[in-house]
């Protein structure tokens, strides 16, 4: 029961339930019809990490993002002295690594699995995957990806004046008063 037609009138099966369930509470598939998750679904391979494995390096060539089924993965970049900085944990429900969708470009940090993990990996082939079969589908999530890293960068960008306010009057006087 592999075709989506069928799979969308009768219902797909319980695992493939789960995974669509998972993939409706995400932003990368927001708006998405339950006959466009099937479809996106028939895409995503289900993968396995035991502690402290790594699932992918910095550097290495971006392939696609992963949704955290169940497990936690710690993201972390090592700077030019070679410390490592951690710089999220990221739990089930989530997902890590859009940017792999949008641009191959390399990894800019590490994701290592800091419990027993179970990923959903949604890789870029799989997405030009979809991009061949329909087109509008595909349009739909990287429009969704594209207005998360968007929202993510003004953050970044907040979080980067706030960092550059310290030094200022103003950042003197929030420090001063606790704030």
């Amino acid at each position: 029961m592999d075709n989506p037609v069928w799979s969308y009138i009768f219902g797909p099966p319980k695992e493939k339930r789960s995974k669509i369930a998972l993939m409706r509470e995400l932003p990368a598939f927001e708006g998405l019809s339950d006959w466009e998750l099937v479809m996106v679904e028939r895409n995503i391979h289900q993968r396995r990490f035991g502690v402290g494995e790594v699932i992918f390096g910095e550097d290495m060539p971006g392939a696609g993002m992963y949704i955290i089924k169940s497990g936690e993965v710690l993201i972390q970049k090592k700077t030019k002295e070679g410390q490592v900085l951690k710089l999220a944990t990221i739990g089930e429900r989530n997902f890590f690594g859009e940017m792999a969708l949008i641009d191959e470009i390399p990894r800019s940090a590490s994701a290592v699995a800091e419990k027993e993990t179970i990923l959903l990996a949604f890789c870029k082939p799989d997405l030009d995957n979809v991009f061949d079969r329909n087109p509008r589908l595909a349009a739909k999530i990287v429009k969704n990806i594209s207005r998360l890293i968007c929202k993510r960068l003004v953050k970044a960008n907040e979080n980067l004046e706030a960092l550059q306010g310290v030094g200022s009057i103003e950042g003197q006087k929030e420090c001063e008063n606790g704030e």
